[in-house]
């Protein structure tokens, strides 16, 4: 019968339990549950650090999110800036004669279209002449010595930089000054 063999059984594990010291029983225990402690605080330890790992994860993965939303329009923004430099040529050229101020005009919207909509995405122009030279904003194209003015800042510029919020588009294109007395 079944039921007989494992009774049999559960009588050899108890005769041999009663045979043996029962100091030695008591230590493998102690030896067993020692390392049934360790061996839980080490499982404990790495779903703690798992858990570390996968909220770090998580917030990465929300903040590329969110710059991603944020900077979407990136590449094309960069692209529509010469057209805007083009629209601020012709107005700074246009003339104010009669037959052409309707052309002006018309000029003078566009481009005010243009750096709406640009301003609508978080892109604007930056303020370089009068400002010390900064080469993570600025691109120097000339140097020219002046007693006016102080030690590299810009005195000139020749293309407008743009920020896409915190981020450069595009340096300005400048001209620095040079003080005479440190040439």
């Amino acid at each position: 019968m079944p039921g007989e063999s494992t009774r049999n059984k559960d009588e050899e594990i108890r005769d041999q339990a009663e045979n043996e010291p029962e100091e030695s029983a008591s230590e493998d225990v102690r030896e067993v549950l020692a390392k049934k402690d360790e061996e839980l605080k080490q499982a404990q330890d790495r779903v703690l650090r798992l858990a570390a790992e996968l909220d770090n994860t998580r917030k990465r993965l929300e903040r590329e999110k969110s710059e991603g939303i944020a900077y979407a329009n990136e590449s094309l923004l960069k692209e529509l800036i010469p057209v805007v430099d083009n629209l601020e040529r012709a107005v700074d050229h246009g003339t104010e004669d009669i037959k052409c101020q309707a052309l002006l005009d018309g000029v003078r919207m566009t481009l005010k279209s243009f750096l709406d909509v640009l301003a609508k995405f978080g892109a604007s122009a930056f303020e370089s002449v009068g400002q010390p030279f900064d080469p993570n904003r600025h691109e120097a194209v000339m140097q020219e010595e002046s007693a006016e003015h102080p030690d590299m800042s810009v005195i000139k510029e020749f293309q407008k930089g743009y920020m896409l919020r915190d981020r450069l588009l595009r340096p300005a294109m400048v001209g620095v000054a040079r003080n005479v007395k440190n040439a």
